[in-house]
């Protein structure tokens, strides 16, 4: 009888054939080498990627057929056929480094306690360099996601959970599930190499999205997440947010933004931006809604504590 893998690879891959190579062998390359990839086609339709699938054979590799049912689905239908202990999400147009699965994996083996277990990263694709994502904690991780699908994790806390929400079709089931297992006990570790490469490419589902989506998708988390919000502090959940985006070189990216929930009596927003580097830009979103905002001052705070006034900046309001 063969022994089970210890960690299951999910790659969902719609229309995105000629990608996959490159992804699969990014996993066929680690240092850890017990584990099964799982390529999940989520119904595609374009010629050159079904052909590529229905001929594909690579070591260690199961393709499952699937109608179209979008990345949530496409990911739920993988782990659960996965037969690894440990799952790791990753998309069919990115890549991960050599030593991922042998440090996440020591991680997860040695600390119980840990539920997920992440890396830095880095751009690729029409653009390259670093990808700044702040530090994990607790605070940040409930105003906004710090932290990218592919993340290892427990099956059986998947299972405890009740897997990806199907109803986030925006691309923010990865907060929606992180928050899961944190109410459900879970601790974060991220390692501090790069070991996780996200593509670059001149259309995003998630750069599309509208600002009406995005409020929807943060109001359904939220919402989904009620009792854990609750439980941490006293924060209501119709409270509106205030948006700061950060170009650090490649352009303002759903990827570099920091969030803060705001009340209707608060007079000061505050961000902390020492964990991002050549900052070129900055965006400020006061509010996501319409609203009647009077802008004092916008201030900046350096690390030695000296300070100044922002006086040359540019405002789209619609009354000013």
């Amino acid at each position: 009888m063969a022994c089970m893998p210890k960690v299951s690879v999910i790659i969902p891959c719609y229309n995105q054939g000629v990608y996959l190579k490159e992804a699969v062998d990014s996993v066929l390359a680690q240092t850890f080498q017990d584990f099964e990839v799982l390529v999940v086609d989520d119904g595609s339709t374009d010629v050159e990627t079904v052909k590529i699938l229905e001929e594909y054979k690579r070591p260690k590799t199961r393709i499952i057929h699937t109608d179209n049912q979008g990345l949530s689905a496409a990911r739920n239908n993988g782990i659960h056929e996965a037969q690894g202990d440990y799952i790791l999400p990753l998309d069919a147009d990115d890549k991960i480094g050599k030593g991922y699965l042998e440090d996440a994996v020591r991680i997860l083996d040695q600390y119980p306690e840990i539920g997920i277990v992440y890396c830095e990263a880095s751009y690729f694709g029409v653009r390259g360099g670093r990808w700044d994502l702040p530090e994990y904690s607790l605070d940040k991780i409930m105003n906004h996601n710090v932290i990218f699908c592919t993340a290892l994790f427990r099956k059986a806390d998947w299972e405890a959970v009740g897997g990806y929400n199907v109803n986030m079709v925006y691309g923010w089931e990865d907060w929606d599930f992180w928050l899961s297992l944190i109410h459900r006990g879970r601790k974060v570790y991220r390692i501090p190499k790069i070991y996780f490469y996200y593509r670059l490419r001149e259309i995003s589902m998630v750069h599309t999205m509208d600002e009406e989506q995005r409020f929807f998708m943060r109001l359904h988390a939220c919402l989904n997440h009620r009792d854990l919000y609750r439980s941490i502090a006293d924060i209501e959940i119709h409270s509106r947010v205030a948006e700061l985006y950060l170009d650090t070189g490649i352009g303002f990216s759903p990827h570099q933004v920091l969030r803060q929930i705001i009340f209707a009596d608060q007079t000061v927003i505050e961000f902390d931006l020492s964990g991002f580097r050549g900052i070129k830009q900055i965006r400020f979103d006061p509010i996501n809604a319409p609203a009647t905002i009077h802008l004092k001052g916008i201030r900046i705070i350096e690390e030695d504590g000296t300070s100044h006034e922002i006086e040359d900046f540019q405002s789209n309001a619609l009354y000013r």
